[in-house]
């Protein structure tokens, strides 16, 4: 059962995603009728009508190239189709768990600071932190991150169903570098230019962020003060956060009660359902709605999901990339970090033996499979 409040979340994250949600789903082959070149120089007056100096507008797109990288992830998106239970397994991964921890040891005043601020808590900014950046980790940045610019530009140049979006978002990203947030060198983000710590697009840092550190500038990057200050309050001002209220809870539900609407948790009880822990609920007259997290299943939290297996240890993450490696599946070393790399060679493998799905889960029955093998 979750709370009303976490659906108005997601939707307002979802809105302020919408044109790469959106994208992912509509687009189609396309190139612009110009050149990537004179679209750029074409561009530099509509910029300019929205408040762009000429000198910033020179100084974001020079020697700008087009990156393709998004064209070509809108157009071809990875076909892995996980579970809940696998998705939940490597989201909350071994290797996640303990870089989480010595974040939150490392963070405590900050974290604490924000949670007096405005109510957050430091669980949720670090789920957040974690999913989005690991943390901020170079490696990440290294590995999986774009130049912003190059990024939105081939966007708005080349992807015509979102057109008017890219083009905003590519005008917000030269307004952080206006004034003086970033250098064109140092925004780098997703390939729909999604940036920092935790991922936000150029709009939410220049009308949701904050300068929680107080050195003048809202920055996505560096200390992570300002990163997740902002995404604390854009969980408030627009996610319908409310201080002090769970996600939700696992129970017990004696019989199907249909509809989708939400009740209190006080008229939930009243039907009969219960907490699967057997605790009462703190909140009686907050509302919530239920939710089936695996379809046609009787899923139990309390217990396992159906069909479901525990996550793999780091150490056994880390035996699984060793073993890929051997067998000739580049996993991009064996670091207990399961990346596009490692699942890529996953799915590889499970092509060529014959494992069906073959989704890309680095999980202990592959380990299981891949030891028979040796």
């Amino acid at each position: 059962m979750t709370e009303s409040h976490s659906s108005s979340t997601r939707r307002a994250v979802l809105s302020a995603l919408g044109g790469v949600a959106a994208t992912l789903l509509a687009s189609r082959d396309a190139r612009a009728d110009v050149s990537f070149d004179n679209w750029v120089a074409a561009f530099r007056s509509k910029a300019v009508a929205h408040g762009i100096s000429e000198e910033t507008y020179t100084r974001a797109t020079r020697g700008v190239e087009p990156d393709m990288t998004g064209l070509a992830a809108i157009r071809n998106q990875p076909e892995f189709d996980q579970q809940l239970w696998q998705y939940l397994n490597r989201a909350v991964s071994d290797w996640r768990i303990t870089a989480g921890k010595a974040k939150a040891k490392e963070y405590a005043p900050l974290l604490a600071h924000i949670q007096r601020d405005f109510g957050v808590e430091p669980s949720f900014m670090l789920g957040v932190w974690g999913i989005e950046s690991a943390f901020g980790d170079p490696v990440v940045e290294k590995n999986h991150m774009r130049l912003v610019i190059p990024s939105l530009a081939t966007l708005a140049w080349a992807e015509p169903r979102r057109r008017s979006y890219w083009e905003s978002e590519l005008i917000n990203a030269m307004t952080i570098i206006q004034r003086g947030w970033a250098t064109p060198e140092e925004m780098v983000g997703s390939w729909a230019g999604a940036m920092g710590h935790t991922q936000w697009m150029p709009e939410v840092w220049l009308h949701v962020g904050i300068d929680y550190n107080g050195d003048g500038k809202i920055s996505p990057y560096g200390p992570p003060d300002d990163a997740l200050a902002t995404t604390a309050r854009f969980f408030v001002e627009r996610g319908g956060y409310r201080r002090g209220e769970h996600w939700g809870y696992e129970v017990r539900m004696p019989r199907p009660i249909g509809g989708k609407g939400s009740r209190s948790y006080a008229a939930w009880q009243a039907l009969g359902v219960v907490r699967a822990d057997g605790e009462p609920y703190p909140q009686p007259n907050a509302t919530a709605r239920a939710w089936l997290p695996v379809a046609f299943g009787r899923p139990q939290f309390v217990q396992q999901f159906p069909g479901s297996e525990p996550p793999p240890t780091l150490a056994e993450v880390e035996e699984i990339q060793r073993r890929l490696t051997g067998l000739g599946f580049d996993t991009g070393g064996a670091d207990g970090r399961i990346g596009n790399a490692t699942t890529l060679a996953v799915r590889n493998y499970q092509l060529k033996v014959g494992i069906e799905p073959a989704d890309g889960y680095a999980g202990v029955s592959l380990l299981a499979r891949l030891r028979q093998g040796s």
